[in-house]
């Protein structure tokens, strides 16, 4: 855990789930992750749900829209100071491997659209379905 460079003290729970969707290597909902955490006291989705919402907050957790499921964010950041901007995913829908990856010509492309548009976003991530090379 020291690895992780943050901010935030964790919780015990935070602390559990982050592990967990670390050691993964996939992406997990939240009632997988839950199966995982029986053994270390979790009984109830909403122990993991509120971990999970933190851990998002500060930049260790990203949830993954199209498939409902959490990945441990591959460069841990506080969301406060910003520091990679628009994060995208490239999501294998044979293997399930998650790509996440940064670029900065389509993070300056939305910046200058949101701009012409008067347009406030609250939160930009790009999902990218489809087959990763292992899979082709």
């Amino acid at each position: 855990m020291t690895a992780l460079l943050h901010t935030h003290e964790l919780t015990r729970n935070q602390t559990l789930v982050l592990n967990a969707l670390s050691a993964a290597g996939s992406p997990q909902s939240a009632y997988d992750i839950l199966d995982r955490l029986r053994g270390d006291g979790f009984r109830a989705p909403l122990q993991v749900y509120r971990a999970l919402e933190k851990l998002i907050e500060f930049g260790l957790v990203h949830r993954l829209e199209s498939i409902n499921s959490f990945v441990a964010c591959s460069t841990p950041h506080d969301h406060e100071a910003h520091q990679h901007g628009v994060t995208a995913f490239a999501i294998c829908d044979s293997c399930g491997n998650v790509a996440e990856f940064h670029d900065q010509a389509i993070e300056q492309r939305l910046q200058e659209w949101q701009k012409a548009s008067h347009f406030r976003p609250a939160k930009t991530t790009i999902e990218i379905r489809g087959t990763c090379k292992a899979c082709i």
